[in-house]
C-alpha cells in the first residue's frame, strides 16, 4: 500500500536520495547569535557523520570556515586541503558547484547567500536541475524570506507549485532527512536537455582568452 504522496515529498515505493556531495551557502560574516554558530557546526558534523562531501565557493571566514574546520571539502576557487577548482567569473562559479553538487543548502547569510540560494531555485524552475534546495532556518532567520515566497504565490508571480522547491527545516538532522525523501512536484519552464550545466558553462568561456 502507498502512502499517500505530498508535494515535493517521495512516496514509500520511492527511493531516497544518496547525497555524495552538498554545496553550502552562508554568510561570510558569523551573525549575532550564537545559534547561527552552532547550527553551522551541527551540519558539518552531521557531514563527517554521513561521510558526505562539501562543496562551496571558495570563503574561509564567518559561518563556512566553523563548517570546513571539521569537512573535506571541494572548492571552487581559492587554496584549501581538499581539491580546488578555479573558475574564471563568478558564473562559471556557480554553475561549477552546481555541476559537483547533489543538493544544496543556505544557512543563514547576507546578499551573497539569498542571491546564490534564489539562483539555485530559480534553476530548478526553468529545469535546469533536479536537485533538491534546502533552507536551514535556524531561530526563523528566514521567516521574512518565506513570507515574501508566499506573497508572491498570493499575489499570482509564484507558482503553488514552485513554492515547494525549497525544502525548510529548522535544524541540520531534519533538513537532510526532508532533502533525502525530496521528489520535484513543479512545472519546469523548460526540457533539462536545453539547460544542461556543461552548456552553462560553455556560454560562460565563450569570448574568454
Amino acid at each position: 500500500m502507498l502512502m499517500k504522496e505530498k508535494k515535493g515529498v517521495i512516496s514509500k515505493n520511492e527511493q531516497r536520495r544518496n547525497f555524495k556531495r552538498i554545496c553550502v551557502f552562508c554568510g561570510s560574516r558569523a551573525g549575532y547569535k550564537s545559534t547561527f554558530s552552532d547550527a553551522a557546526l551541527e551540519l558539518g558534523k552531521l557531514l563527517v557523520e554521513r561521510k558526505i562531501d562539501l562543496v562551496y565557493g571558495g570563503g574561509s571566514i564567518g559561518l563556512m570556515d566553523l563548517i570546513e574546520l571539521i569537512k573535506p571539502h571541494i572548492q571552487i576557487s581559492g587554496e584549501t586541503f581538499g581539491e580546488v577548482k578555479t573558475v574564471a567569473n563568478m558564473h562559471e562559479r556557480k554553475s561549477e558547484m552546481a555541476k559537483h553538487a547533489d543538493a544544496f543548502i543556505a544557512l543563514p547569510g547576507g546578499y551573497g547567500t539569498m542571491e546564490e540560494l534564489l539562483e539555485m531555485i530559480t534553476w530548478s524552475q526553468l529545469g535546469i536541475h533536479d536537485k533538491p534546495v534546502g533552507l536551514l532556518n535556524v531561530d526563523g532567520y528566514y521567516n521574512s524570506l518565506l513570507a515574501f515566497f508566499d506573497k508572491g504565490v498570493e499575489e499570482g508571480f509564484i507558482g503553488d507549485s514552485a513554492r515547494h522547491i525549497v525544502v525548510i527545516s529548522n535544524t541540520a538532522e531534519e533538513l537532510l532527512k526532508k532533502m533525502e525523501e525530496y521528489a520535484p512536484a513543479h512545472d519546469k519552464v523548460a526540457p533539462r536537455q536545453s539547460w544542461e550545466v556543461d552548456q552553462l558553462l560553455e556560454s560562460t568561456q565563450v569570448g574568454n582568452p
